[in-house]
């Protein structure tokens, strides 16, 4: 396997910190490429559980470097709660296994501050953020209105420019909801607590990467949320404030010369979505409060009760192709032991004429879901690690989900474990 992206092919939350832990045995280096301290990328290992938010999910891998690259929204005071959170528990995070891009920009502390305000502005129609600043952070960077972790080597430069954003901030604070104002006092508590402390992971990881492609090492781009999510190719305006295709990966990395070779769209085998907008497989009551149950749908970052329903074929198909995704890996697939018939949004209603097409946004509101039945398994396959394990109607639903997707599902998990999972080969998942 030569560079490889993992990416979300839903609406996030699709088990993609689980497939980079499991994979990251054959890589050197693993990117994160863009999004912030807004991810919840859930891993079970031998160390234990983990909810990662902005360290790369190949950390807990010996010899593998992780890396935050410049399109990433860097968190100083999110990212050292989280090193002290692993480290405590026994996980070594230290400058050889973690760097940090000196192009990657800093969110600030009034980027929170400034989420939660514009949400509770909005009030029901808020976009569901998960107040983490990462909107108004992308919003400042590209204003030309935040700072390099690289200026923190500069600490005369860094004053000044700081000095003159806060006060451009402030504006803002103050005169549209309010608020008080950022001080200098705060920021130097922010930079001396937190600031000082990445330090030591900051460099030119650009040249670092070049490197790497240079000696032929392989390369995994772990992005953050889901196809749906994607700031331009998603479900605008409720989006996050990213891209998180695969084809942004070489950018946001840092890294423009390592090519990918390979993209695994991960799926989960029903449709969950945490936040909001529209959503157009959602099931309501009692049938839906089961799955969450069964699945245990709880957003990793916010502990909201994810809305979820049955698989969508519809946006599933898009977010493969959006993703360009070269193979599938599926996740949960255990959770639906328990349907005697298992739901699938196999197309849309929308304006009384059936489509296979994923609408545009705007139309999204009007859509109905077309609800098809497979045959459920009814038995716990938790305990399967080949294909040959999993109950008939198990594998006619994964076949189902590649024929209508058209692309070869590769990987198939039943837990959360590392070892919960069944591998396949291409020629095979066809």
């Amino acid at each position: 396997m030569g560079n490889c992206a993992i990416v979300g092919v839903n609406w996030g939350d699709e088990g993609k910190g689980r497939m980079v832990d499991l994979l990251t045995e054959r890589f050197d280096v693993v990117v994160r490429y863009q999004g912030g301290g807004n991810a919840g990328h859930t891993v079970i290992n031998e160390y234990g559980k983990f909810a990662l938010h902005l360290l790369p999910s190949g950390i807990f891998r010996k010899g593998v470097v992780n890396v935050l690259g410049n399109g990433v929204a860097l968190d100083p005071e999110n990212l050292m709660r989280e090193i002290d959170e692993v480290a405590s528990r026994g996980v070594p995070v230290t400058p050889e296994n973690l760097r940090i891009s000196d192009r990657a920009s800093l969110l600030l502390p009034w980027h929170r501050e400034q989420d939660e305000l514009e949400e509770k502005r909005l009030a029901d129609r808020k976009y569901g953020s998960t107040k983490q600043g990462i909107a108004p952070f992308y919003s400042d960077k590209y204003q030309k209105k935040t700072v390099m972790a690289g200026e923190l080597f500069y600490p005369d430069e860094l004053a000044r420019h700081l000095s003159g954003i806060m006060e451009w901030k402030n504006l803002t604070l103050t005169g549209v909801y309010g608020a008080a104002p950022c001080t200098e006092a705060e920021l130097s508590e922010w930079l001396g607590t937190y600031c000082e402390r990445i330090k030591p992971y900051i460099c030119d990881t650009s040249e670092y990467l070049a490197g790497a492609v240079a000696e032929g090492k392989n390369i995994l781009f772990e992005a953050q949320l889901g196809a749906l999510r994607d700031l331009d190719m998603g479900i605008y305006p409720y989006t996050t404030s990213s891209n998180t295709t695969a084809a942004y990966a070489p950018v946001g990395a840092g890294a423009p010369s390592a090519a990918i070779t390979d993209v695994i769209g991960v799926v989960k085998a029903y449709s969950t979505c945490v936040g909001e907008g529209p959503f157009v497989c959602e099931m309501f009551g009692d049938e839906a409060e089961k799955l969450r149950s069964a699945g245990f749908e709880y957003g990793a970052k916010t502990g909201r009760p994810r809305r979820v329903g049955p698989l969508d074929i519809v946006a599933t198909r898009y977010g493969a192709a959006v993703q360009g995704a070269t193979e599938i890996a599926l996740t949960k697939l255990d959770v639906l032991s328990y349907m005697d018939r298992i739901p699938v949004c196999v197309a849309y209603t929308v304006g009384g004429k059936r489509t296979d097409r994923f609408p545009f946004p705007a139309a999204l509101a009007g859509a109905e879901p077309v609800i098809e039945y497979l045959e459920g398994w009814g038995t716990d396959i938790s305990k399967a690690r080949r294909w040959e394990d999993l109950p008939a109607a198990a594998r006619e639903y994964v076949g189902f989900i590649e024929r209508s997707v058209g692309c070869p599902v590769t990987y198939v998990s039943v837990g959360p474990e590392r070892e919960s999972i069944i591998l396949r080969e291409k020629e095979l998942a066809r």
